[in-house]
């Protein structure tokens, strides 16, 4: 007899089989004497589609809302159905005497599996496989661990719930704005509130009123002094004469230093990276999106396996980690990071480690390397990159903290007072692991470093240099993904209510959405046209801000996912029956729609253009994609839709910006903001001659066949000529 594995994609299934000696290659699975590992193709299985309780359902109609079937069914998927039916197959064999479930260890993965087996009819016995790392070590330790699956029914009713609640809520108010209003509107729990997020932040700068303020330096013996008011503290004025008085007063004085504050200031090292902070990172040094990062990190872990799980909300790591910390230094003690492995190598890693605590760890422990060996060779530019931000956070955890010591000089001249600020470095610390200076994204560094000379009290110094300084205040900065992804984590501030129940709720269940889906619902967000980019600052379009016009009031608010998590989670616990939970979605929804009929309201489009649609023969609207500019035809059951031009990284010869792609085949053209255009074919032969026609990529595809043909015979090419002679 022997048991089934199911992993939730091939590159995880085949890793598991090879640990667990399956080498038969069969049709969608692997096979051995004990196991045979099959695998989905992400989800296999999925809830029903409105016409697939009612062909009636196909046209969309207000009258027919809400759709509230009695019980939410699911079906195959038709593109993965090949698969489901080969995974169906093996439960059923005779010689499968139990199961065990090897999807990723979470939400989303318990239901990707539990979908499939009741889909299937599964009456066999099921365990648990929960590893947070796809490498021989962790897969040979998680199956000599496996738990019942019963353990994880909580989990599974929370999944289920959290899905028929984005059905029932997403179809119904989606299908009502779109058929009121004629017009592809969706909407859902966390996306309108997201769009209310940065509708809210546009307001702020819109209303904004830019006023200027004055600061005023003396300079003395090459150090500079910034005026201090001494009633609030600040270094600056909203009063021109008022400033221009100080000025006047310092320029003939004395300068006298009458405090010097010398201080040793400590700065502990970072925690490990959970998927947000380096979706962030990710965003503001390289310019990737949430969705690419998410995608490089799951390549490191799945394909490269040199990274633990990425979906993770988690900065801790758990005590049974600890002993394995040796290892993983170990493993990234290579290339650049030798050196500075090998010295928190020799270190004992003892005592208390702040970045250790079981009880904030739920599903998975925070990002930090695995014990395998790594081949930074073998990974792509971005992959690269990717591992390099969490190789340095990992070793810079590890390493003491930053000592510096800073002083503070306090001088009174015409009876005004100034300061100055400067460091010294003492202790480095963790600041090793990085190449960025000393006080680089340091938040609580509010003046201008500068190297001090020796200086006493009751120092005096004649006539200072004095001068005043002219700023304005600045409105808000617009989103970026970096930014909105920290929004979206830590909504608490967009709130209508600002209830401190609600501040909780957010704060305990992680703000809008999961680590897992924030990408993609960014995404969505662009692909449906309600944002755009200029240059990474994001933009609401005119969709979107009448969306949010037309668009239940509910839906805005950061509140309403903040309840649903909360619930979610207690079901997931086992406090909360996920019936009650589905009850109240249901009376929500019907709520719902019952005011999307009410309101009254218009959708324009603004964004007509004269060329009409080659299938309907409709106007289309000129619309602005994530990074490129579309046609796409107003009807939304005809769904054509055309790229005018894409975004590249291809650079102008002349001011080195990315051009945009205009036209196809041989009538496309590079087009730069600066006024350079250039043909396809003159670009490629430009390119050619200066050396590139080689990409870094069969750099690399070459050197791997290189290294590949060293480790093979020598008359390996021989041999293949001769294989198939027979004598």
């Amino acid at each position: 007899m022997k048991t089934l594995v199911i992993a939730e994609k091939p590159s995880v299934g085949r890793d598991i089989a090879r640990v667990l000696g399956c080498a038969e290659k069969g049709n969608g699975m692997l096979e051995g004497s004990r196991y045979i590992v099959t695998w989905g193709l992400g989800h296999l299985v999925t809830l029903q589609d409105p016409e697939d309780y009612d062909k009636k359902y196909q046209e969309w109609k207000l009258e027919a809302l809400p759709l509230m079937p009695e019980r939410l069914k699911t079906k195959v998927i038709p593109q993965t159905g090949k698969q489901y039916r080969i995974v169906e197959s093996l439960i059923g064999r005779r010689d499968v005497k139990d199961i065990v479930i090897a999807t990723d260890a979470g939400r989303e993965g318990e239901l990707v599996a539990r979908w499939i087996l009741k889909k299937a009819h599964n009456g066999k016995p099921c365990r648990r496989l929960w590893i947070s790392s796809v490498t021989d070590k962790a897969i040979r330790e998680g199956f000599a661990h496996l738990k019942d699956a019963k353990e994880y029914d909580n989990l599974y009713h929370a999944a289920v719930s959290r899905a028929e609640a984005d059905w029932l809520v997403g179809i119904n108010a989606t299908r009502a704005l779109t058929c009121k209003y004629n017009a592809q509107l969706s909407c859902g729990r966390v996306q309108t509130p997201t769009l209310a997020m940065i509708a809210k932040r546009e307001q702020e700068i819109k209303e904004f009123v830019p006023q200027p303020y004055y600061t005023v330096i003396a300079q003395a013996q090459g150090v500079a002094y910034t005026w201090k008011d001494m009633q609030s503290g600040g270094g600056r004025t909203f009063f021109k004469e008022r400033a221009e008085e100080i000025v006047r007063k310092a320029s003939g004085g004395i300068l006298q230093i009458d405090r010097v504050d010398r201080k040793e200031k400590s700065v502990a090292p970072p925690f490990p990276y959970d998927l947000t902070e380096l979706q962030r990172d990710a965003n503001r040094r390289f310019g990737y999106s949430a969705k690419q990062t998410l995608n490089f990190m799951q390549s490191l872990y799945e394909t490269h396996k040199v990274l633990t799980y990425p979906r993770t909300d988690s900065r801790y790591l758990t005590d049974d980690i600890v002993s394995t910390l040796p290892e993983r230094l170990d493993a990234v003690s290579i290339g650049p990071y030798k050196a500075l492995a090998g010295r928190v190598r020799r270190t004992r890693i003892s005592g208390k480690l702040p970045f250790i605590n079981n009880a904030k760890v739920s599903d998975h422990h925070a990002i930090i390397p695995t014990e395998q060996y790594v081949q930074l060779s073998a990974m792509s530019t971005d992959e690269r990159r990717i591992y390099d931000l969490v190789v340095r956070r990992f070793l810079a955890m590890l390493l003491p903290p930053c000592v510096y010591e800073e002083t503070e000089v306090e001088a009174c001249v015409g009876g005004e007072r100034f300061t100055a600020r400067g460091r010294r470095m003492v202790q480095s610390g963790w600041k090793d692991a990085y190449d960025r200076p000393f006080d680089e994204e340091e938040e609580d560094w509010d003046g201008k470093e500068q190297a001090l000379p020796s200086l006493e009290e009751g120092m005096a110094f004649e006539r200072p240099q004095t001068s005043l300084r002219e700023g304005r205040t600045k409105p808000p900065a617009r989103f970026t993904e970096a930014t909105l992804l920290s929004a979206m984590e830590n909504p608490a501030r967009y709130l209508e209510t600002q209830d401190s129940r609600m501040v909780k709720i957010l704060g305990a269940t992680g703000g809008l959405g999961t680590v897992a889906t924030r990408a993609d619902i960014i995404e969505k967000l662009f692909n449906s046209f309600l944002l755009e980019k200029k240059g990474s600052e994001i933009f609401l379009t005119s969709k979107a801000r009448q969306l949010l016009q037309l668009v239940p009031e509910d839906l805005r608010k950061p509140e309403l996912t903040a309840e649903w998590e909360l619930k979610l989670n207690e079901i997931s616990k086992g406090r909360l029956d996920s019936g009650l939970f589905m009850g109240e979605i249901r009376n929500y929804t019907k709520s719902l729609i019952e005011e999307i009929r009410r309101e009254e309201g218009a959708f324009r489009h603004d964004n007509l253009t004269n060329k009409k649609c080659p299938n309907c023969g409709k106007r289309m609207l000129a619309v602005n994609g994530k990074n490129a500019k579309l046609l796409v035809c107003q009807d939304r059951e005809c769904g054509y839709r055309e790229t005018i031009s894409r975004t590249t990284n291809a650079r102008c010869p002349v001011c080195h910006k990315r051009m945009e792609m205009v036209g196809k085949g041989e009538n496309a053209s590079f087009v730069c903001a600066c006024g350079h255009r250039e043909r396809l074919s003159s670009f490629q032969e430009r390119r050619k001659k200066e050396g590139a026609g080689v990409s870094k990529k069969d750099v690399a595809k070459y050197l791997q066949k290189q290294r590949q043909e060293a480790s093979e015979p020598v008359n390996n090419a021989f041999a293949n000529a001769l294989k198939n002679i027979k004598l």
